[in-house]
């Protein structure tokens, strides 16, 4: 064999040795596309790019295709979980039997006791704060009169402006001995020009970022939680960070936002004090046993309240299977206000399924969203559900950040979970299902308060849109899976 023939040998051998090599990958890719796509037909588009597109195809599929949120989700929690939920008793509960005034909506206790691992409490009160000129001098009373602990949680935290008091009530706090731990997410914290952290040098306050950038450089697996939990006796929760925008008279119009926030008294607020510190030993790897931090907690109202905290350290999406239960079990009025709206398939299903068995549903969304790509996204579903006489009204600025839902004026679910795959799948909420009249009746007087400014979308104002509208807004509903 000659030189020449030799290396035509070799050649041939390297370009085999490739194609194979682009095969397997084709292959490996298809393969893993069927046997972890739940979706039939996210499952065949990979399948078909994998084998059709060599090269491209699988890479794209690596890229884009896996789902390694949940998976390094998992891995994250489980490494530093340990005998959290033990020692913190976050153990799944029997449901309960509800009262009589709620027996109608039994269901979504059964479905509440299946995927939350708290159980329902009773004899709470739930009090709706609006905005920051209600919520944050609420929160800064009971700040000042902490004894033993201080939790707070925020996604977005500022060192300035309405955040700098609560930093001087938090080092104030911990200079008379009071255990101050906070959490700031690390991505929201980018949100901030001073951060909490910086302003909080020097005291002996214990902050910590959740998931710092450098372990998690991208916007999923975010602590979205609101919560602040005083001397386990007291808590606030729901929609709103700490910062200036959420105080309508200290910002103009079009940086505004308005927001619901909720202060929680009774023997619900030691399940909210366990997730905040279910969340403290995942950063941490400690768990405080102050006995302070579990005070006996008597009845103080009539509210029924179930702790749900989701992320994607779940293996099931707890907190959507709950919307979908909810939606399905209602006879009467559905009543819907979120900032973000990207409903999937099964979501508009179900909600357009709810209407044609006679529900009437409300969706309350802001006419002026501060995220233009999630408005377009949004308005593409529009027609599907008019369609069907769900009503939709936009709200006019300032920007609309609360999150509600009342179902027959006798359940509510509130918290920090928009109506999106963000808050659904990729970050980690913390919401409150409510059985309480009381309650209900006053988040529909908000809705309606709402609803006297709010402008009605029509299905012809919709089907009139321009065409390179329709097309963007299309195009930005392609993305839905990731807003």
């Amino acid at each position: 064999m000659t030189w020449r023939e030799l290396i035509a040998l070799l050649d041939q051998i390297d370009n085999g040795l490739a194609s194979l090599a682009v095969i397997a990958c084709g292959v490996w890719a298809a393969g893993h596309a069927l046997l972890n796509k739940r979706d039939p037909r996210s499952a065949l588009v990979w399948v078909s790019l994998s084998l059709a597109i060599p090269v491209l195809g699988p890479l794209a599929y690596w890229l884009l295709g896996i789902n390694r949120i949940t998976r390094r989700a998992l891995q994250w929690k489980s490494h530093r979980q340990g005998d959290a939920s033990e020692a913190l008793s976050l153990q799944r509960t029997m449901p309960a039997v509800l009262p009589a005034p709620y027996d109608t909506l039994q269901a979504i206790e059964i479905l509440s006791s299946k995927v939350a691992r708290l159980g329902l409490t009773t004899g709470n009160r739930i009090e709706p704060l609006h905005n920051g000129e209600e919520a944050y001098p609420a929160m800064l009373a009971a700040m000042a009169q902490a004894r033993y602990s201080l939790h707070l949680s925020s996604y977005i935290f500022d060192g300035d402006g309405a955040g700098a008091a609560f930093v001087e009530a938090l080092r104030d706090a911990a200079a008379r001995g009071v255990a101050v731990r906070v959490i700031v997410d690390a991505m929201g914290e980018r949100y901030s020009r001073r951060t909490a952290r910086n302003a909080l040098l020097g005291s002996t306050v214990d902050i910590r970022h959740y998931l710092p950038l450098h372990q998690a450089p991208f916007i999923n697996l975010r602590n979205h939680r609101k919560l602040l939990v005083v001397d386990g006796s007291v808590a606030f929760t729901g929609g709103m960070n700490i910062r200036n925008n959420h105080c309508l008279g200290a910002v103009a119009e079009d940086r505004a936002a308005s927001d619901l926030h909720f202060r929680v008294a009774g023997p619900a607020v030691a399940d909210l004090q366990r997730i905040f510190l279910e969340d403290w030993h995942f950063l941490s790897g400690q768990i405080p046993e102050e006995p302070e931090l579990f005070p006996e907690l008597p009845p103080v109202g009539n509210a029924l309240v179930r702790t749900i905290a989701d992320g994607p350290d779940r293996e099931f999406h707890k907190l959507e299977w709950l919307i979908y239960g909810a939606l399905s079990t209602a006879r009467h009025r559905i009543r819907i206000m979120t900032p973000y709206f990207v409903p999937d398939r099964p979501l508009i299903t179900a909600l357009v399924t709810a209407a044609l068995r006679g529900v009437e549903i409300t969706l309350v969304l802001p006419a002026k969203n501060n995220l233009p790509f999630v408005a377009w996204a949004s308005r593409a579903s529009y027609w599907e559900l008019l369609k069907h006489n769900i009503v939709i009204v936009e709200q006019p600025p300032p920007f609309a950040h609360t999150k509600l839902l009342v179902v027959d004026d006798l359940w509510c679910l509130i918290g920090s979970a928009n109506w999106d795959t963000r808050s659904f799948r990729l970050n980690f909420e913390l919401n409150l299902s409510v059985f309480d009249r009381e309650l209900a009746a006053g988040l529909n007087r908000h809705f309606d308060a709402v609803l006297t400014s709010a402008r009605p979308v029509s299905l012809a104002e919709v089907d009139g849109r321009p065409l390179t509208v329709k097309l963007r807004d299309g195009i930005a509903r392609l993305f839905s899976p990731y807003l």
